[in-house]
């Protein structure tokens, strides 16, 4: 069985509306210039880390790629900012939301387009910090770790596919 059989949520093509894109979920990994956004799902020991927003979702931590910035450092820093986490292991790459946008212009001037990539990565982290909420982001009012099931069910706040791929990243990052 395939994981696209095992996660048939995760791999069905879909539109993101809030961002003029269709895409593709996929374990194949996008060349770097074309990731634009990337997001971690974080383990502290067996738990899972969740951070609420101010609309009520429970998100993995994660954002865009600012101009310039390698993967590893918009990892480090969307994670210190949306949990207040550092990495204290390595990061590693699940897979992707491959898109492509019908907008006139990339939502950044800097960011490839049409074509981009939302990288999914996973890594084990600790929370030492509060997150420190930069106003042009998502503001997070409380982080939380919570065991496997909880955090898979609490996801699901932020988007039909997120369940399978917190599940999937959970299956990857025991192996």
């Amino acid at each position: 069985m395939t994981l696209a059989d095992r996660y048939p949520l995760l791999h069905t093509p879909v539109r993101w509306e809030w961002g003029g894109l269709d895409v593709q979920f996929s374990t194949e990994l996008p060349a770097d210039e074309l990731v634009t956004n990337i997001h971690v799902v974080c383990f502290v020991g067996a738990r899972i880390v969740l951070c609420r927003d101010d609309r009520d979702i429970w998100l993995v931590p994660g954002g865009t790629r600012e101009a310039g910035e390698s993967i590893d450092d918009c990892i480090r820093r969307e994670l210190e900012e949306e949990a207040g986490a550092r990495p204290v292991g390595p990061i590693r790459w699940i897979g992707a939301h491959h898109g492509i946008s019908d907008r006139p212009a990339p939502y950044r001037e800097w960011q490839p387009h049409p074509r981009k990539a939302f990288l999914w990565c996973t890594a084990d982290v600790v929370l030492d910090s509060a997150p420190t909420n930069p106003a042009d982001a998502e503001q997070i009012l409380e982080v939380r770790t919570f065991p496997a099931e909880e955090a898979i069910r609490l996801a699901g706040t932020d988007g039909d596919h997120m369940p399978e791929l917190v599940s999937l990243a959970i299956e990857l990052h025991r192996r």
